[in-house]
């Protein structure tokens, strides 16, 4: 761990980079606590918070968060793992994903999964088969696939052919189905429908149809839900031009729809739990990246960094998105150049052409050794990249935080490094 005096976010950034070197992703823990902070303010507490470890699944990053979150929810027997060894009660996690292997319905009945999140017929009939096998009892969360998602969202998981949850004209055969099955109780309903949505009013639509639907179904089937998990699909601004969700304005709208939901039977008495992954860590990350060449080409200015795709996928526009659109960058040059101002193309250090980082680009004039920073990069960056693409060194992960006036690094990179000190042995 390093102290250093407290400093501005430009100062602080290239602190990190001179201490642990490039290219790294900072996660700066401060900010975390803060959006976590402002949620429980805005709604309230009605809501648990539940933390999408799919987002990031640094132990590190866990660990620290540990005090601040309600509960995990993991999607493979490696994150569940990884939770309990962060040191998280079993019975605070969930264990969703539509492809969960027999191996991982044993993992999570055997660690004492809290909350089993079934999304098909067949992983109910499977789970209380292997419930069966382990002489124990299991509680399930139901994944609704909803028939209709409103307009706002970057991806809709629902209102079409999905591997994700059962399908909402197929809910009440399985919920009958559910009932018929030994050694698993109905614990609630889970829905995340649509992701990366900056609009108040399409989440606050979401979260209402969300509501209505576990309503219906409960009565419908005369069953008392225990836990209510809402996957609100909350955005962070990533380009230029985004506008931030307006959290206040969404909160006036849910609050209502949440004491309605709860103000008779048979809701009254459940959990909602908010479940969360980028909207939490996302804008607290910012991956570092050096220039290593600069160089001219027919007509174009271009700059080669030593972090690009392989490094964070996302950024080089291959997660999620069809259209690339350049992520939020920013120059730590100390340099000035007179505040000049030229257009770049920005690549990785990748033998492919698609390792394209930013394309015209406006940024101050870039010299050779110049750091980047590329913000909202604290949810699904490392892990979601292909890191062994012509094997380069990974990028190290470092915690940030105050403690008083001063700074705390601290490396908490979990993946293993290939050395950058190569031993040639003669074979001769």
């Amino acid at each position: 761990m390093l102290t250093v005096e407290r400093e501005n976010l430009g100062d602080l950034l290239r602190t990190v980079a001179e201490r642990v070197g490039t290219p790294c992703y900072v996660y700066l823990l401060d900010a975390i606590r803060n959006r976590i902070e402002a949620i429980r303010r805005a709604f309230e507490d009605r809501f648990a918070i539940s933390y999408a470890v799919k987002a990031n699944p640094n132990r590190g990053l866990l660990r620290a968060m540990r005090p601040w979150v309600d509960a995990l929810d993991v999607s493979s027997d490696g994150e569940l793992l990884t939770s309990i060894s962060s040191g998280y009660d079993p019975q605070s996690l969930s264990f969703s994903g539509p492809g969960k292997t027999q191996s991982e319905l044993l993992a999570s009945i055997r660690n004492r999964c809290g909350m089993h999140i079934a999304e098909s017929v067949d992983e109910l009939e499977q789970l209380s088969a292997c419930c069966i096998a382990e002489r124990r009892e299991m509680e399930v969360l139901v994944r609704i696939s909803p028939a209709k998602v409103p307009k706002g969202f970057g991806l809709n998981m629902s209102g079409r052919p999905s591997q994700f949850g059962i399908d909402e004209e197929d809910i009440d055969d399985a919920l009958s189905r559910l009932s018929q099955l030994s050694n698993l109780t109905f614990a609630g309903f889970h829905i995340y429908a649509g992701t990366q949505c900056l609009n108040s009013e399409s989440i606050a639509q979401n979260i209402e149809g969300c509501a209505r639907l576990f309503s219906a179904l409960s009565k419908r089937h005369d069953l008392v839900p225990k836990e209510l998990i809402f996957g609100a699909g909350m955005g962070i601004p990533y380009h230029a031009g985004d506008q931030e969700l307006d959290l206040t304005r969404l909160a006036e709208l849910v609050n209502p729809v949440i004491d309605r939901l709860r103000s008779e039977a048979p809701c009254s008495n459940a959990k909602c739990v908010l479940e969360l992954g980028r909207y939490v860590v996302g804008e607290a990350g910012y991956f570092l990246t050096r220039i290593v060449r600069t160089k001219e080409s027919r007509g174009r200015s271009i700059c080669v960094c030593d972090g690009g795709m392989n490094h964070h996928l996302a950024a080089c526009g291959h997660f999620g998105t069809i259209v690339h659109r350049n992520y939020r960058i920013q120059s730590l040059a100390t340099h000035k150049d007179n505040g000049k101002v030229r257009e770049y193309d920005l690549f990785g250090p990748l033998c492919t052409t698609i390792d394209t980082v930013a394309r015209r680009i406006q940024l101050p004039v870039l010299r050779a050794g110049d750091l980047l920073a590329i913000g909202s990069s604290g949810a699904y960056g490392l892990t979601a990249s292909p890191l062994y693409f012509i094997s380069r060194r990974f990028p190290k992960e470092v915690l940030v935080s105050f403690d008083g006036d001063d700074l705390q690094i601290s490396d908490v990179t979990q993946l293993g490094i290939p050395s950058s000190d190569y031993e040639l042995t003669n074979r001769s």
